[in-house]
C-alpha cells in the first residue's frame, strides 16, 4: 500500500510564489494543479511567527481508507496556541540570580563555537550531544531524542499533523512606527523537561548567520536552557533565558562575540558584559528614587529647622485634604461609580468590629475599675470620639478604638489610685490631660515626620505584635472560662472559705474544742446535715460547668471558622460574584450573630459567660480636679508622658499602614492634623471618665480593603491580590459610630446575649485577617516550604535566600523582646513598652547592617 504523502500549507495570502527551505534559501513553489483555490507553500520551518499562524492544514494527496473518515470530520485541521508575554529585562544590580545565572554557566562552560550545521534541528542535536558527553553533569535516565521531541509543537501531536515549530522561546524586539522589529541575530530557547535533574545552559556560535523563517532570519547564536519542573521561582527556565537574554539583546556585546576565536574569549566577553549591565542597573536607580517608605510623610531627609516651623505640617494638611472634604461625602454616592453597596457592608462590617471589642474591652475596664470605667461608658466614649474623628479627621478611613495598652494603663492607674488612696476620676482625668498636652507639642512642631524612620520592616513587626496580642487576649479569656467551669476553681474557693470558718469557730482555743458538749456537736451535725443539699446542687452545676467551657471553647472556635470561610468567600467558585463579595464584606457579622444565636438559644440549658451590666443614670460626670495634690498631677504626669509615647507611635503607625501605598490611595495624608485632633478628643473623654481611643491596627487597614476594589493576578503560577481602587469616604465611619452610640439602647437586651467566646472567636477573626499581607509572617512562612513554592517577590529575586532567613530571624528576635515587655506579667514593665518600640529604630539603622549588608536590607524594607 502506498503510504501518504502530506504538504503543509498556510491559509494566510502570499505575495509571491518564492518560499524559502528549511536550510533558509529560496525556492520556487510548484504550481498545485489539484487545488480549486490558489494557494502558497509555506516554509516548513522551525521558527514562525504568531502573528502569522492561524490555521495549518494537512492536505493528503493520497490517504489510506481508515484516515478518510477522521480527515472528512475534522478537515484536516489542527489548532496552534501562541501566546506572548512580556518580559523585564534583568536588573544585574538588584536581582541576585542574575548573577549567580553566569557564574554557574561559566563553571559548566557548555559553549560551541563555529557551528557548522545549517538546519535548526541539526544545531539543537549538536547542543544536546554536548549536554550528554559532560561527565559532571551528566543526565544518566534522560534520552537525547526525546529531549529533542519536548523542543518542539509536535510533541504529542496526532500522526497526521506536521506543524513542527519551537514550543517556547525569546527574543528581543524594538517597538517603532511601523511595527515591531525583531532581533533577529540570535535566538533563545526555553524547555522545562520532568526527566532533568538539574539546569543545563548551552550557546552556539553559528558560522554562518542561518535563516529560519519569519523574525529569525540571520540568526547567528542560539541560547538553549533546560531545566528541571520543580524549581524555586528565580530559577525556571524562563528566569534563566531571561538572564542571557537581557545579555544578548545589546548589540554591542553580539558584535564582540562574533570576534571571539576561544572558549576563554568569550567567557572574558560574558563577565565584562555582566559587569557593563551592573553599572547601567546602578546608574538606573540612582537616577529614580530608591526608596519609597510605606509612612513617610516627606520624601526628603529630615533636617532640624522641619522641627521649628510651628504648625507648618498642620497648615500643610489642612491645605491639602480641605480641597477635597465635600468628596469625602459624595464619592460612590453621586456620580457613575456608584458603590452605595458596598458602602452599607462596610458600615456594618465595621460596626460589628467597632461594637465587639468596645464590649470586651468595656467588661475588662469594668472589672479593674470597680465599675468606674465600665461597658456603657465605653461604648459611649467610642461612639462620641469616632463620630468626631469621622468628620474632622483628615483620613477618615482609620478607625479609632480603645485597646488592649489602654486597658492596661487604666488598669496600672486603679492599683496606683488604691496605694496611695488617690481619687481614680481625677488621677485618670489629668492623666488623660497630661497625654493630650503632650500629643499637642508632638502635632505643632512637626514630630510625625520622625515616623519617616520607621521602615517597613519595623512597622510589621509592631503589626504583628498586635496580631499577636488578639491571640494571646483570647487564649486568655478561654483559660479563664475553663478555669472557672471546667476545672471547678470556684468550688475550690468555696471549700475553703467554708473551712476556713469552721476554723475561726474551733480554733485555735483548744480548751474551747475539748470542752464541747453534745449539744454543741448536735448543732454541728443539724447545720451540716442541712447544707447536703446545697452541697450536692453546687457539685450538681460544676458538672453543667464542663459543658460550658467545652461549648465555649466550640463556639469561638466556630466563630472563627465561619468567619473566615466567608472572608475567602470571594475566591470561591460559588454563586455570583456581586454575592461572593457581600458575603465576604459580611463574613464578621454573620458569624457573630449565627454563634450568639447558637448559644443563646441551642443551648439554652448551659450557662455561658457574659459581661455584666451596670445600669447608671448619669454617663458623663465630669471628675472633680481639685481632688489631687501637687505631687500627684506631677506623677500623673510621668503617666501622661509615657502614654502620650504609645499614642504617637500608634496613631502614625496605624495611619501610615492605611496609607500604604499599595492601597492606592489618592486624597493624600493628615498626620500632624490627626494627631492634634486625637489630642482633642482624648481631653474631653478624660474629663468625663470615658475610656482613651486612638488609630486601631488591624482595623483601620481593614476598613480601607474593605472600600477596595480588588483583582486576582496571576504571576508564574502565584494568585495574589493587588488594589485597584479604594473609594475614600466618611459616611461608613459616620455610620458605624452612629449605630455604637445607638446600641446603648440595645442594653443590656439583647447585647448582653453575645458570650464572652464570641468576643474572643472575634480577636481570632480580626489576628487571622490581619495578618494576610504581613511580609514578616510571610517570610515566617517560608521556612517550612520547599523552594519550589516560594512565590516571586521582589525580595527573593533581589536577595541570597540566606540573608532573607537571617533577617527573618533577626526580625522575629526584636518580636520576642516586644513579647517579653508587652506581655509582661508585671505592669510596670508593660508601660514603657513604647519605649521598646522606639529602640527597634536605632536597631534596624545601627545594628541590622553590621549583620546584614545595607543593599539587602533596603531591598526586603522596599514595596515592589
Amino acid at each position: 500500500m502506498a503510504m501518504a504523502t502530506r504538504r503543509l500549507f498556510h491559509l494566510q495570502p502570499c505575495e509571491n510564489s518564492a518560499t524559502m527551505s528549511q536550510n533558509g534559501f529560496l525556492e520556487d513553489a510548484a504550481p498545485e494543479e489539484n487545488l480549486e483555490d490558489e494557494v502558497c507553500d509555506t516554509v516548513n520551518s522551525s521558527v514562525v511567527s504568531g502573528e502569522s499562524i492561524r490555521f495549518f492544514v494537512n492536505v493528503n494527496l493520497e490517504m489510506q481508507p481508515s484516515q478518510t473518515a477522521e480527515t472528512e470530520a475534522s478537515g484536516g485541521c489542527v489548532l496552534l496556541h501562541t501566546s506572548r508575554k512580556y518580559l523585564k529585562l534583568k536588573n544585574f544590580e538588584e536581582e541576585i540570580r542574575a548573577h549567580r545565572d553566569i557564574d554557574g554557566f561559566l563553571a559548566q562552560a557548555s559553549i560551541i563555537l563555529n557551528e557548522t550545521a545549517t538546519s535548526l534541528d541539526d544545531v539543537l542535536r549538536a547542543m544536546l550531544h554536548r549536554f550528554a558527553q559532560d561527565p559532571n553533569h551528566a543526565e544518566p535516565g534522560c534520552n537525547m531524542d526525546l529531549l529533542m521531541t519536548v523542543l518542539f509543537t509536535d510533541a504529542g501531536a496526532p500522526l497526521e499533523s506536521n506543524v513542527h515549530l519551537l514550543s517556547d522561546t525569546i527574543q528581543g524586539v524594538t517597538a517603532t512606527v511601523t511595527g515591531v522589529q525583531y532581533q533577529q541575530s540570535w535566538l533563545c530557547i526555553i524547555c522545562t523537561v520532568k526527566s532533568l535533574q538539574r539546569r543545563h545552559v548551552c550557546i552556539s556560535h553559528l558560522v554562518r548567520p542561518q535563516n529560519w523563517g519569519e523574525n529569525s532570519c540571520e540568526v547567528r547564536f542560539v541560547i538553549l536552557v533546560l531545566t528541571p519542573p520543580k524549581m524555586k521561582s528565580t530559577k525556571t527556565a524562563t528566569e534563566v533565558g531571561r538572564t542571557f537574554a537581557t545579555m544578548f539583546s545589546d548589540m554591542t556585546f553580539r558584535q564582540r562575540l562574533l570576534e571571539t576565536r576561544t572558549v576563554e574569549e568569550f567567557k572574558e566577553a560574558l563577565v565584562h558584559q555582566r559587569h557593563l549591565l551592573t553599572l547601567v542597573s546602578q546608574r538606573r536607580r540612582k537616577s529614580s528614587t530608591k526608596y519609597h517608605s510605606t509612612c513617610s510623610i516627606s520624601h526628603k531627609p529630615l533636617q532640624r529647622k522641619d522641627f521649628l516651623s510651628l504648625g507648618k505640617g498642620i497648615r500643610d494638611d489642612i491645605a491639602r485634604r480641605f480641597p477635597v472634604y465635600p468628596l469625602d461625602f459624595t464619592e460612590g454616592i453621586m456620580g457613575d461609580h456608584s458603590a452605595v453597596g458596598k458602602y452599607i457592608t462596610t458600615t456594618i462590617f465595621l460596626y460589628f468590629a467597632c461594637l465587639l471589642p468596645t464590649i470586651a474591652f468595656g467588661s475588662l475596664n469594668d472589672e479593674t475599675t470597680k465599675g468606674a470605667i465600665d461597658v456603657q461608658k465605653t461604648m459611649a466614649g467610642q461612639s462620641i470620639g469616632s463620630l468626631l474623628y469621622a468628620l474632622f479627621s483628615g483620613q477618615p478611613l482609620v478607625v479609632l478604638l480603645t485597646t488592649a495598652p489602654l486597658a492596661l494603663y487604666i488598669h496600672v492607674i486603679q492599683g496606683i489610685c488604691d496605694d496611695y488612696q488617690l481619687d481614680f476620676k481625677a488621677f485618670y482625668a489629668w492623666t488623660g490631660l497630661w497625654n493630650s498636652f503632650f500629643l499637642g507639642l508632638y502635632a505643632f512642631f512637626n514630630l510625625s515626620l520622625v515616623m519617616k524612620l520607621f521602615k517597613r520592616s519595623t512597622e510589621e513587626i509592631i503589626a504583628l505584635f498586635i496580631s499577636i496580642t488578639f491571640v494571646v487576649d483570647a487564649v486568655k479569656g478561654m483559660v479563664k472560662i475553663f478555669r472557672k467551669y471546667y476545672y471547678g476553681h470556684h468550688l475550690d474557693d468555696y471549700y475553703t472559705g467554708k473551712t476556713a470558718t469552721l476554723v475561726s469557730l474551733l480554733g485555735p482555743n483548744t480548751s474551747l474544742h475539748a470542752n464541747l458538749n453534745t449539744s454543741l456537736h448536735a448543732d454541728l451535725n443539724t447545720s451540716l446535715l442541712t447544707r447536703l443539699p446545697e452541697l450536692t446542687t453546687e457539685d450538681s452545676h460544676v458538672h453543667t460547668g464542663r459543658d460550658t467551657a467545652v461549648l465555649s471553647l466550640l463556639i469561638m472556635l466556630g466563630t472563627l471558622w465561619l468567619g473566615y470561610t466567608l472572608y475567602q468567600f470571594r475566591r470561591r467558585p460559588y454563586l455570583h460574584p456581586y454575592v461572593r463579595e457581600i458575603l465576604s464584606d459580611l463574613a464578621l457579622p454573620i458569624a457573630v450573630l449565627t454563634f450568639s444565636l447558637i448559644a443563646s438559644y441551642g443551648f439554652q440549658e448551659i450557662e455561658m459567660s457574659k459581661f455584666r451590666y451596670n445600669p447608671r443614670e448619669n454617663l458623663f460626670e465630669m471628675a472633680q480636679m481639685d481632688l489631687l495634690s501637687p505631687e500627684a498631677i506631677s506623677s500623673a504626669m510621668g503617666l501622661g508622658f509615657l502614654l502620650s509615647m504609645l499614642f504617637f507611635i500608634e496613631q502614625n503607625l496605624v495611619a501610615a499602614l492605611a496609607n500604604a501605598p499599595e492601597n492606592r490611595l489618592v486624597k493624600g495624608t493628615a498626620y500632624h492634623w490627626d494627631l492634634l485632633l486625637i489630642a482633642l478628643i482624648n481631653t474631653g473623654l478624660s474629663l468625663f471618665g470615658l475610656p482613651w481611643i486612638h488609630a486601631a491596627y488591624p482595623h483601620s487597614p481593614l476598613h480601607v480593603r474593605a472600600l477596595a476594589f480588588v483583582e486576582e493576578r496571576v504571576e508564574h503560577g502565584h494568585i495574589y491580590e493587588t488594589i485597584v481602587s479604594v473609594k475614600e469616604t466618611r459616611l461608613t465611619s459616620l455610620g458605624a459610630s452612629i449605630l455604637v452610640g445607638l446600641s446603648l439602647l440595645l442594653l443590656p437586651f439583647p447585647l448582653q446575649w453575645i458570650p464572652k467566646p464570641v468576643l474572643y472567636g472575634l480577636f481570632l477573626y480580626i489576628a487571622l485577617t490581619s495578618i494576610d499581607c504581613n511580609q514578616l509572617f510571610e517570610r515566617v512562612a517560608l521556612l517550612l516550604k520547599e523552594q519550589t513554592a516560594y512565590p516571586p517577590t521582589h525580595y527573593i529575586r533581589r536577595v541570597p535566600q540566606r540573608k532573607i532567613h537571617y533577617f527573618t530571624g533577626l526580625q522575629v528576635l526584636q518580636l520576642l523582646l516586644l513579647c517579653v515587655f508587652g506581655m509582661s506579667p508585671l505592669p510596670y514593665m508593660k508601660m514603657i513598652f513604647p519605649l521598646i518600640m522606639i529602640i527597634m529604630v536605632p536597631i534596624r539603622y545601627n545594628l541590622l547592617p553590621r549583620i546584614i549588608e545595607a543593599k539587602y536590607l533596603d531591598a526586603m524594607d522596599a514595596e515592589h
